[in-house]
């Protein structure tokens, strides 16, 4: 028993400090009875608490805050179905290389293999989709044990971690001196290397020599907030850059350096290729779609990415930002003669970016009713502003939006990542509008994916959080669709697929939102400005053409 002279605290009250200390403002939630002590600590310590009305829901927020912030997000749910329904934030967390915390509860130690109420190895299953899978087994750990779990995030490169707290041991009391608090700022080394001085001399020299280069920027370009070097580094030294994932937005649109739709040609052509913070998974098919005779150079955060699925020449292993910044630095006063040579190649990739643009110019202008989804994705892209977050929540519908739509900024591209997971849309939505609410936040949505997290749009409703959503509607799974008809005849592309004509405009008035209908191409852009308007959470139900599919899911070796 603790003296009673002595100040106690429980190991609620233990994480919450713990989070204020890691910066953690708020926490997304379901509450459950194996938790609530942490809620009680987080109103002590002026956290937010954020409740929503699905697990799933809680890890995608988290996940996003992250990436909108820089800062870890934190999700606190309760244990056996509490901690299951998030297993699927985690993942995709997991694959997009998110920097989270997931806390579950657990039954009481005392109860351990009783059978107690929503009892599971927990550990046990998060362990392969975690940096680090724990069980707090003493409440005087309990803030030491998230700042472990914090810590090991940022190992390599970023990632969710996982907590389970049995209930006891949340709820117990311990004399404050018996417990580590560690102090904010003071538990965690930096981690940004500047990678191997001999391979960044090497690739200053490869790419000032280089005839041809071309260099993608992937999310981890945003992830280390490298967006200025990545700048500094393709103008410095002429080089046409691509950009994927959460680097989208890294240069703006019009940039003479800022290349999407000539990726194909420039891999199978450029003399030195670096790709900088993505793998070689299937996005990249595997690294098999980089010319041959090409040099390839790859930087990333995690050396087990580095060469993994294809051979490289050159590997460097570091933050992506400050790799960069030294190539340029490397580079200094030795670029004049590469830099001009390479006019002619931007060139020759500014004709192929135009080629490909003119050959889809009538969808995009397509006047054809149901709409066409290049028109919608034009639409969406011409509304944009500089300060809209573009989020993009499907299948074929946010796979048309990925070669039209063009982000404005750094950070204001947000989708799945390479999990693929349909559903983090609204989460995404309610993540990036309570972190940046000066930010105007878009979100496609295909219609099945919405169905996924849908009725959390009452949170954005209840917590005053506007968006512009537009649901691209065809009533169907489509990229499915399109592979059961690829692979099966057209008799068999309707199983297990087909939707109902669900007018989404009304769910969104009904839970008190705006909602708008729209089948007429012309009234795409007036529809999303009255969204824009109305200050409130809205969907824009747009009916597009089912028939109609795009090109990168035609593409998708698994339906060939």
């Amino acid at each position: 028993m603790p003296d009673d002279t002595q100040d106690v605290i429980s190991g609620g009250h233990l994480v919450a400090k713990a989070l204020k200390a890691e910066g953690v403002d708020r926490i997304y939630t379901l509450c459950g009875g194996h938790i609530i002590d942490i809620y009680d600590g987080c109103v002590d310590e002026g956290i937010e608490v954020v409740d929503v009305r699905h697990e799933q829901v809680a890890a995608h927020a988290a996940d996003g805050y992250a990436r909108i912030t820089g800062r870890p997000g934190c999700a606190v749910v309760t244990a056996g179905p509490g901690t299951t329904d998030a297993v699927t934030g985690v993942a995709n967390a997991f694959r997009a290389e998110s920097p989270m915390l997931l806390i579950g509860g657990q039954g009481a130690l005392s109860q351990h293999k009783m059978g107690s109420l929503q009892d599971l190895p927990h550990v046990d299953m998060m362990t392969p989709i975690t940096k680090f899978a724990a069980t707090v087994p003493d409440t005087a750990r309990a803030a030491d044990m998230v700042s472990m779990a914090f810590r090991e995030c940022y190992h390599g490169a970023p990632g969710p971690s996982f907590l389970e707290i049995p209930r006891d041991v949340l709820d117990a009391k311990v004399p404050a001196a018996k417990a580590r608090i560690p102090k904010a700022g003071a538990y965690r080394a930096s981690t940004r290397s500047a990678g191997d001085p001999e391979a960044i001399e090497k690739l200053a020299d490869l790419l000032v020599h280089a005839e041809k280069p071309a260099i993608l920027l992937g999310s981890q370009v945003w992830t280390t907030r490298g967006t200025a070097d990545a700048i500094e580094l393709v103008r410095t030294l002429n080089i046409p850059a691509y950009m994927n994932g959460a680097g989208r937005g890294t240069l703006p649109p019009g940039d003479p350096h800022h290349f999407q739709l000539s990726r194909r040609y420039a891999f199978s052509n450029a003399d030195v290729i670096v790709i900088v913070g993505t793998p070689f998974d299937f996005r990249m098919g595997y690294g098999k779609r980089l010319s041959p005779a090409a040099t390839v150079v790859q930087i990333d955060l995690d050396y087990r990415t580095v060469g993994k699925n294809r051979d490289i020449d050159l590997g460097i292993v570091g933050d992506a930002g400050l790799v960069l910044k030294s190539v340029t630095e490397a580079a200094s006063g030795r670029v004049n003669g590469g830099a001009s040579r390479r006019k002619e190649w931007l060139d020759e990739l500014r004709a192929a970016e135009q080629t490909a643009i003119e050959k889809r110019l009538p969808q995009l202008r397509s006047d054809a009713s149901p709409i066409h989804p290049y028109r919608l994705v034009s639409e969406i892209n011409d509304f944009l502003t500089e300060d809209s977050i573009y989020i993009g929540d499907g299948g074929d519908i946010v796979t048309f939006s990925g070669q039209v739509v063009q982000p404005k900024s750094p950070g204001h591209w947000m989708d799945p990542g390479p999990l693929g997971t349909l559903g983090v849309g609204v989460p995404f939505v309610l993540a990036a509008k309570q972190a940046r609410p000066d930010k105007e936040v878009v979100a496609l949505f295909g219609d099945g994916a919405f169905s996924l997290t849908g009725w959390d749009f009452e949170t954005l409703v209840r917590y005053d959080l506007p968006f512009v959503g537009i649901v691209g509607n065809n009533s169907s799974m489509n990229q499915i669709r399109y592979g059961q008809a690829a692979k099966y005849g057209k008799e068999r592309e309707r199983v297990g697929n087909t939707l109902g004509d669900v007018h989404y405009d009304k769910f969104a008035q009904m839970l008190g939102g705006y909602g708008e209908e729209v089948r007429d191409p012309a009234d795409i852009g007036p529809a999303l400005r009255r969204a824009r308007e109305s200050g409130k959470p809205s969907l824009i139900n747009v009916w597009v053409d089912p028939d109609a599919y795009a090109p990168g899911t035609m593409n998708q070796t698994m339906y060939k």
